[in-house]
């Protein structure tokens, strides 16, 4: 079977993509491992997407994974699947992202930064608090909260990639956009994949931005579609 790199969201761990990494008409080998500082994996200096990719081709160096790779990004880990693809032309076979935001602004960040706050999580989403908790073993909730916070400030005061690095993106890169989506742009997914110039934008109809809420059948089914044909 086909490897398939698995990269997960902001606030997330490799354990996300347990239902995908178990569904029965998956045909590849999933392969997904924490970022730093997230799940169970120590942090190694701050959150940015540019270490996260480092970090994800040493990755694959370690596993022995020497082939171009398929990998499916979602969230923020789409956004470093891309970033790979820039470090690492050579090593991308092709790219799926689903749910990453790419409409990074000022304005937009702040949007994002409004919501991570770790006082206002705990109090009111006390469940999603002890969901992160557990989650992340390697350190205290609260730090990946702050963490995310800074990188998601960060990408909307310059660090985004724009639209003459998305041009230099030189694998298959399949876009995806849930329906029902309410945190990524739909407009900014279809700008970036006619940017890419092997991009495709795909709507997955009925599909909501948290993953743990997407259809895992569904999902798999596309991946195989775009990924694996």
């Amino acid at each position: 079977m086909e490897p398939l790199l698995l990269l997960h969201g902001a606030l997330g761990s490799a354990a996300t993509f347990d239902p995908l990494r178990s569904h029965e008409s998956a045909s590849w080998q999933p392969i997904a491992f924490d970022f730093p500082g997230h799940g169970d994996a120590p942090l190694e200096g701050a959150f940015s997407i540019a270490h996260f990719a480092h970090y994800a081709l040493s990755f694959l160096e370690e596993q022995g994974i020497d082939q171009p790779v398929a990998i499916f990004g979602y969230s923020m880990g789409g956004y470093v699947a891309l970033q790979m693809a820039l470090l690492a032309p050579e090593r991308m076979r092709c790219i799926a992202t689903l749910g990453t935001q790419f409409d990074w602004t000022p304005e937009t960040a702040a949007r994002e930064v409004a919501r991570l706050h770790p006082d206002r999580i705990a109090v009111r989403a006390p469940a999603f608090a002890a969901t992160l908790a557990q989650r992340h073993r390697s350190q205290s909730w609260r730090e990946v909260v702050h963490q995310t916070a800074d990188l998601v400030h960060r990408l909307g005061h310059g660090e985004a990639l724009g639209e003459s690095d998305f041009r230099r993106v030189a694998c298959p890169v399949y876009i995806g956009w849930g329906e029902r989506d309410q945190m990524a742009s739909r407009e900014a997914s279809e700008q970036v994949a006619r940017w890419i110039p092997q991009g495709h934008f795909n709507m997955l109809a009925s599909t909501p931005h948290p993953l743990e809420q997407v259809s895992v059948s569904a999902l798999a089914h596309w991946l195989m579609r775009v990924l694996l044909a």
